[in-house]
């Protein structure tokens, strides 16, 4: 036998800024994250979130005008490329075939950029379609909600559903940027603001006990949606995120064991259950409580704890409560999540605030009959 046996390396290297007014023409921060391409007239095709445009009428004057102004360094492509905000980009192959055919028809290369502006379903289906195209468009992503700016939007994943299945196929491609513009959430519903909260309450569960007791003392606060508490749970949430995705050795996630996902098995499987109508944050909320709810019954967590996890998801504004928790089929949701990540169950259970561990067996009994009391709102006294 005669083999070579190829190896090689390659650094992933892109900012994720918070900022506001992004489109002021004095703010430079698009064209110097432009200019890292090097110095030129880029071509940038903007891909806008048709929920944000409704919600900020006046952006693409905003954005033609910081065009007009930076005009030695940015050529738009018009028009812009609206899209359907909402899980409906990424289960209808619509909005990304429509992507492919400007990328043709605008001659959008390798050495252009895709700009893409909206929620967090929005940069996911626009990431696969920029990351398929020509094998990798550069991407700068804007997310727009506070789910898309402390999480999905700012990670090296991108996906669309396929056949009812959530996130099936999907690329894990660096984006060239991130730019999270605190002025986009002034738009936002109540209810998209607090779905973007339950990332923040999981990533603090599984990483940094500190941060989970700010979040409780401040529930309140973020309920009411302050701007300062907001962007500290915003800002603090990324970087844990993004600390992980640097740190644990696995950022293509090639093995088994998924922390970020903590919450997340029976999740994804209630959001198909309830055709969408039940958001992701909201579905990952239910999914925290129910994981909970098993760690305390398994004897990792104690009462104190439990009890916090609740009231904190609760205090911020989340219902822990849906039909599709009834509907569950806890069997089949794990075979899911196990075939998902490649033939070995690994679940993520807490064994403090801020601590967590990884298991590759579940007793069935012990999460049916949580999840019972999840239904029945029955917890430890």
């Amino acid at each position: 036998m005669w083999q070579i046996l190829q190896a090689f390396t390659m650094a992933h290297e892109f900012p994720v800024c918070f900022d506001r007014g992004t489109f002021s023409p004095d703010n430079r921060l698009l064209v110097d994250i432009l200019g890292r391409a090097g110095k030129a007239r880029h071509r940038v095709l903007p891909v806008i979130d048709d929920q944000v445009l409704a919600g900020h009428p006046d952006l693409l004057e905003r954005m033609r005008a910081y065009a007009a102004a930076h005009a030695d360094e940015i050529e738009l492509i018009e028009p812009p490329l609206m899209v359907r905000g909402g899980e409906i980009c990424k289960s209808d192959p619509q909005e990304v075939d429509e992507f492919y055919q400007r990328t043709q028809t605008d001659r959008i290369d390798r050495h252009s950029f895709a700009l893409v502006i909206g929620g967090g379903a929005v940069v996911d289906a626009m990431g696969y379609a920029a990351a398929t195209a020509h094998r990798g468009i550069r991407l700068i992503r804007m997310p727009t909600t506070v789910l898309a700016q402390n999480d999905a939007g700012i990670g090296v994943k991108n996906a669309i559903n396929y056949k009812g299945r959530k996130n099936y196929l999907g690329t894990f491609a660096a984006p060239f940027a991130v730019i999270n513009d605190y002025d986009f959430l002034s738009s936002l519903s109540a209810r998209d603001r607090i779905c973007g909260m339950a990332e923040a309450v999981k990533v603090a569960l599984i990483r940094d006990g500190e941060f989970f007791r700010w979040l409780h003392e401040a529930r309140h606060r973020l309920a009411a949606f302050e701007p300062e508490a907001m962007e500290y749970m915003i800002s603090r949430c990324a970087e844990l995120h993004l600390n992980h995705i640097r740190t644990s050795g696995d950022p293509f996630e090639q093995g088994s064991a998924r922390p970020l996902d903590f919450g997340h098995w029976g999740a994804h499987r209630m959001e198909e259950l309830s055709d969408s109508e039940l958001r992701h944050g909201e579905a990952v909320a239910i999914g925290i409580a129910l994981d909970s709810l098993y760690s305390h019954a398994m004897g990792t967590i104690n009462t104190e704890t439990l009890l916090a996890i609740r009231d904190t998801l609760e205090g911020v504004g989340f219902t822990l409560r849906h039909k599709a928790l009834e509907q569950l089929d806890i069997d089949a949701a794990l075979q899911g999540f196990r075939e998902h990540l490649g033939g070995e169950l690994c679940i993520t259970l807490l064994t403090a605030a801020g601590q967590a561990e990884e298991v590759g067996e579940i007793d069935l009994d012990v999460m049916h009959r949580c999840r019972q009391n999840l239904v029945e709102a029955v917890w430890p006294a």
